[in-house]
Formats: structure tokens, sequence, C-alpha cells
């Protein structure tokens, strides 16, 4: 066993493709048979319990009202700054990479469920359909209860800055205990996985970018680990420079890009096309909202079942549901960070409307765009993905635009720095986890745990698109970071609906409890005297 895992295999390529692929894979294959039902249910329950708490403001509750750190906190940095850095912290490298190459697959095998015929209208309508439901609404409910958690916990209930603490709803002082550090080595885990998965998917994309544009040897495991190690040098350089300069930076630069870019389509697509097809497709994902979420399947005799996700939603749903889970926890510990000074409307406007309606413009634009190229015959997707692999589709659909090699370069430009700014703000999260003396006032960790872990996710990354697959070993090791993440994410939200219906109880800033701590140190006093006379 310990001769099969040997460095030196890895590096030759022995394992290629050999027992390595093959283990994982299998290690994949059950994760998704055996727990499928679970990241359907923690994602079923984590968007009911965000929709929930935006039904809140609208009834003006007092939770609604809640400000992250207390009545007299102050905000860190302005509404814009905030609303790119959440984009550029969960959204990243993702929209880049998948936007046009997922509607493609949905389009060209639509799933047996559906009842639609490939090629069809009817399957491209159910493809941007696909693209809501994996990339808006409910993925950012994930990210949503763990991070309004997080900072709940460590400003409100000023817990420590630990994962743990945002079970102290459930558990009290145990949740903060010696679990406290299985719990963070859990999720540090996963969060390697899920941005080992992320950063494979850059590399190669920039790979396929270079190629085509000045002949670099594509796939060559060299090139992809110089792609990756500049990638790495970068985001740690930035995260070392602390929040208010290189993340808030370089994120608002991004958001930037990214809208820059969402206009290029716009002046060479038909507007009514993407209109037309966004408007059926927004319906469909309404309509279906609710099934698609639970994850009802047909069984062979017609029965009914929820929760039980069918063959394509484990390959396609549950594998972004896995992703996801991955990055939450981790990714709550920085987000809810930033979050300081500002109210859970707020917060929910931030870190949940508002990046889910830019993903549904994202996709309608660029997943349109490649739906329009793919059913009107201008240029062959699917023949992308067969001959050149899924990183190739964004740079095929940027070819038949005037003034490709700038769009190229300037598409390049906005995916690295993408990666980078949702990169940096996780080791920063990672450090601070890893760190001991964590405080409101000291919350950066140690720059050299930051070093540490963005090595560590470069090789996991590296190693798993050079020998375990390319972007289905990318797939797999996101699913396996999500499955421990998945029920630390169960009991945060039943955390988070206990702080929902108590808040007064929980926060320590609260009329209640200030009227409580008066009263003691009154009484305190009181016996103080007593006992003096």
């Amino acid at each position: 066993m310990l001769n099969f895992w040997s460095p030196d295999k890895v590096i030759d390529g022995e394992l290629v493709p050999g027992k390595f692929s093959t283990v994982v894979n299998l290690a994949n294959s059950w994760v998704l048979d055996q727990f499928g039902w679970l990241f359907s249910v923690c994602a079923f329950f984590s968007v009911t319990l965000c929709l929930a708490i935006c039904c809140t403001v609208f009834w003006k509750s007092g939770f609604a009202s809640v400000r992250i750190g207390g009545p007299n906190a102050k905000p860190l940095m302005s509404l814009w700054n905030w609303f790119s850095i959440t984009i550029c912290t969960t959204i990243a490298i993702g929209i880049l990479f998948w936007s046009t190459a997922e509607p493609i697959d949905h389009l060209t095998k639509p799933p047996e469920f559906a009842n639609v015929e490939a090629g069809s209208r009817d399957a491209a309508v159910l493809a941007l359909s696909t693209m809501y439901l994996h990339w808006s609404f409910t993925p950012y409910s994930l990210y949503c209860v763990a991070s309004l958690m997080f900072a709940f916990a460590f400003y409100n209930m000023k817990q420590p800055f630990t994962l743990g603490a945002t079970l102290t709803p459930l558990f009290g002082r145990f949740a903060i205990g010696r679990g406290s550090a299985v719990i963070d080595a859990i999720c540090l885990y996963s969060l390697v996985a899920g941005m080992a998965a992320a950063l494979g998917s850059g590399i190669l994309m920039i790979n396929g970018g270079l190629h085509d544009l000045w002949g670099v040897p594509n796939a060559n495991q060299w090139v992809l680990g110089v792609i990756a190690f500049a990638i790495v040098f970068t985001f740690v350089i930035s995260s070392s420079t602390g929040l208010m300069k290189g993340i808030r930076i370089l994120s608002d630069i991004n958001t930037r890009l990214l809208l820059g870019l969402a206009l290029v389509p716009l002046f060479f697509v038909p507007t009514f096309f993407l209109l037309s097809l966004g408007g059926e497709a927004l319906w469909d994902y309404i309509t279906h909202f609710l099934g698609r979420n639970l994850a009802v399947s047909k069984t062979a005799t017609g029965e009914l079942r929820v929760f039980a996700p069918d063959e394509w939603s484990k390959g396609y749903t549950v594998f972004y549901w896995a992703v996801w889970m991955a990055w939450a926890p981790i990714t709550a510990c920085f987000l809810g960070r930033i979050a300081y000074g500002r109210t859970v409307k707020e917060f929910m406007l931030v870190n949940f409307i508002f990046p889910s309606i830019f993903a549904i413009g994202w996709m309608t634009i660029f997943s349109g765009t490649a739906l329009y190229y793919q059913t009107g015959g201008q240029v062959d997707l699917a023949e992308v993905i067969a001959t050149k692999g899924h990183e190739s589709v964004s740079i095929a659909v940027l070819n038949q635009f005037p003034f490709a090699v700038g769009l190229v370069t300037f598409y390049l430009l906005s995916a690295f720095i993408c990666f980078v700014t949702s990169s940096d703000s996780n080791m920063s999260a990672m450090a601070s986890v890893s760190s001991t003396g964590i405080s409101p006032d000291n919350p950066e960790g140690n720059p050299w745990l930051k070093i540490v872990w963005g090595v560590t996710v470069g090789m996991v990354a590296w190693i798993m698109i050079c020998f375990a697959g390319g972007v289905e070993g990318v797939k797999t090791l996101s699913t396996l970071g999500g499955l421990p993440a998945a029920f630390l994410e169960i009991l945060i939200i039943v955390a988070l609906l206990r702080v929902v219906l108590f808040h007064r109880r929980l926060d320590c800033f609260s009329e209640l409890n200030s009227e409580l701590i008066s009263k003691s140190v009154s009484g305190a006093a009181g016996e103080a005297e007593g006992e003096s006379r």
C-alpha cells in the first residue's frame, strides 16, 4: 500500500489510468449512491430557510433589523465593495468555465424525466432553466446560511473564530470545546478539495485559451504545473496584503471585468432570442422549483419519491450541491467576518438576493449565447466538447465575435483574476481558522499558514487534473469534499433556525440581554452592599 501511494509513481504517471483514478472514481460513485439524498435534503432546507428569512424582512420582524456586531457597529466597506467581494468569493471561476459548456451537455443529452427531444427548443429551455437551478438561489442559500450563522455567533454571541461556534445555539459551550477542532479540520479538508476542484477547472481553461492563442502545449502536465504555480503565487501574495488592500481592490476590478464581458454578447447575439429563451427558462425554473429542489424521481412502477435523485441528477445537480457545500463552511468564516456593521436585511440582499440575480443574468447571456450558436448551426459546440474538452467551449464562443484575440485575452485575464480573488479570501479564512488568538480586533491569521494552504491546494489540483481524469477528476474531488461538509451544514441550518426564533435571547446586544445583565449587576451590587453591612 505504501509503495502504491509513493510520490514517484504519481509524478511518473504510473497511476494513469490505473489504481489512483479507479479508487477515486469508485469512492465518488459510492458517495453519490449512498448520500445523494443528503445533499438534496441539505440544499432544499437551506433555500427554504433563506426564503423564510427574506419573508421576515417583509414582515418587518425584529430579526431583520439585527445588526451584526451590535447597534453601534460601523460597516467595514461600501455596499459595492461588499457585493464585489461576495461575487468573487463565491461564483469565481465557475461561471466562466461552466456557463457555456454545461448548457450544451443538457441540450444534447437532456434527462429522461424531462421528456424533451435533444437539440430542440424545449431542450434549450430546460438547459437554461437547469443553469438557474445550479447557479442561483439554491447554491447561494448554502453560503448564506453558514455565513449568517457564523457572523451572528462570532460578533453577536461573542464566540471564538471557529466553525464550532456556528453550533453554539444548539450545543452551547460544548460546541467550542475539543470537538470544534475536529469540525475545523474536516471543513478545512472539504475546502481544500473544493478549491482544488475550482483551481483545476481554471487551470484547464487558461491552458486551453493559451493553446488557441499562442500554441502553448495543451494538457501537458508541466505547463499545467506552471499555470497552477502562477495562480497560487498571486493569490497567496494578494491574501497576505490583507482584506482592505488585495482582496478588496482585486474584487472591484474583477467584478467590473465580468460586467464588461457580459456586455459583449449583447452586441452580436439577437437580444430577442436571449430574452425570450430566458423568459421561458425562468418560468420553467419557477414552476419546477419545488420538485427539482426536492429531488423528486419516479420508480420503475411509477411511484414518486422525494429526496431520491436519479442518475442524471447525481451527475449534475448533486455534484453542484457537493461543490458548494465543500466551499460553504470555511467561506462562511470570511463572508461572515466582512458583514460586520450590516443588518440581517442587508446581509440577505448582498449574500443571497443580489448574487442570485447576477447569476441568472449571467447565465441568460452566456448560456443563452452558447445555445444560440449550437441550435443555429453557427458552431458545433458539442463537437468542441468531444474533441477538445469542456474547457475550450468558452473560447470557441468568443471566437465567433469580432476582435476574438483581444476578447479571449481579456477573458483569460478575467479568469485568472477571478480565481485569485476567490482564493485569497479563502486563504485568509483558512489561516484564521488554523490560528489562535483571532478576534474582531485581530482577524488576520498567520501569513505563513496562507502560504502552506495555497501550496497544498495547488498541489492537489495539479495531481487531480494530471493523474485523475481532468475535468472528471475535478468533479470527483468536489463530491468527496462536499460529503463531510453536508453533515455540518444540516446542523448549521437547525442552529440558524433557532437564532431566527430566539435571537433576542442569544444576541449579547439585544435589549432583553441588556436588561438581564443590568439586573444581574444590580443584584450583585445589592448582595455586596448587604454583606458589607
